[in-house]
């Protein structure tokens, strides 16, 4: 039985996966630990839904509930860096109740411990970037673009999440990007949901696709069968015609590796990271099309040499548990920063490198 346990719940439209990381720094699940969410059915609904999702994975893990010294908890944003869900909403959290609460205080609360609260983008670059470095992750930087419905992203810098002022650092899908030489002639500007023409998510991002490549493409190979579709369909086929070579498909998602590689250009001149990880979709494709879809992403990454020498362009490992494994970690470096007014956490594993107190956690029960 280990001395003491974190838990990490990733918070998703439809589900919560969970996971137990250890006081030695061991994940004690190795599978997807999912229950419903319930989101669209309130706050209220959902709070009890994370709670069972806590009860359930230290159920699967064989570990008390006493056991457990702090919870973390990753959501889509746009959030607040303590896990205040916009006044706007945000992904997920439409409905009026949602906006402007504090899901983050409200867990804390009903579960009476620590609440270490990232965006679910800041999660999964901080497992990748533990992942790769463990106990040399004080030492490192990387940079994280996860493609979904949109694009999200992390930035780590010496081990720690940057979150910014307003905990809006990281949303690397609306930085905008030249797109000279990205588009086909004649090929319309894309504009993203957020209001900007020709940012990252504009192109790469399911949400992308649906708007604004798969349109025009489709106008470039009439009669092609995706055409048979409602968009919003055709727009999720779409991968596995890319692995099937088909060209209009891997017309689209080479647009989306320019854009992903001059992002990843923007970012090495102001960042200068270690690595630079990617995540989404991509990463649960067929070996041949991610290995391949990869090297375009290199390819248009343009570093300098001192920094080619150095940086790695990667995979975000385990995608469909980094989420809860981030939060994990983030729950475990925070209660370590804090270990000297903890009884009994004297011990820092191979991926326990404290981050900094600040928002995004309430106070100890201790």
């Amino acid at each position: 039985m280990p001395e003491w346990v974190v838990v990490g719940i990733d918070n998703g439209g439809t589900s919560n996966n969970g996971t137990v990381l250890d006081s030695d720094g061991r994940f004690l699940l190795e599978q997807m630990a999912e229950v419903p969410s319930f989101v669209k059915e309130g706050p209220d609904r959902a709070i009890e839904a994370l709670v069972g999702s806590i009860d359930h994975v230290l159920d699967l893990a064989g570990v008390p509930l006493s056991k457990v010294r702090a919870i973390g908890l990753d959501t889509p944003g746009p959030a607040s860096a303590d896990g205040v869900i916009s006044s706007k909403g945000a992904t997920n959290f439409g409905d009026p109740p949602w906006r402007g609460y504090d899901i983050r205080g409200a867990l804390a609360q009903r579960v009476g411990l620590p609440v270490v609260y990232n965006n679910d983008g800041n999660a999964a670059a901080l497992y990748a970037h533990h992942i790769r470095y463990g106990a040399d992750s004080a030492v490192h930087g990387s940079v994280s673009a996860i493609v979904g419905t949109g694009l999200g992203g992390g930035l780590i810098e010496a081990g720690q999440v940057i979150k910014g002022a307003a905990g809006m650092a990281g949303e690397l899908g609306h930085v905008t990007i030249p797109m000279e030489g990205l588009l086909d002639d004649g090929q319309p500007t894309p504009s993203c949901n957020c209001g900007q023409l020709a940012d990252v998510e504009s192109v790469a991002s399911l949400t992308g696709i649906q708007n604004n490549l798969l349109p025009y493409w489709l106008t470039r190979y009439p009669g092609h069968e995706l055409a048979r579709h409602p968009l919003g369909k055709a727009a999720k086929l779409v991968r596995g015609y890319g692995e099937d070579g088909d060209p209009l498909a891997l017309a689209i998602f080479r647009q989306q590796a320019i854009a992903l590689g001059r992002l990843f250009t923007i970012a090495s001149n102001f960042l200068d990271p270690d690595a630079y990880f990617l995540g989404g979709g991509v990463v649960e494709a067929a070996p041949h099309f991610r290995g391949w879809f990869l090297a375009q992403v290199r390819e248009n990454t343009q570093l300098r040499e001192e920094q080619a020498n150095v940086a790695v362009i990667a995979l975000v490992p385990d995608l469909d548990m980094a989420g809860a494994r981030g939060s994990a970690v983030a729950a475990r470096d925070w209660l370590l920063h804090h270990s000297q007014a903890a009884v009994g956490l004297t011990q820092i594993g191979p991926i326990g490198l404290a981050l900094s107190p600040g928002p995004g956690v309430s106070p100890p029960p201790w």
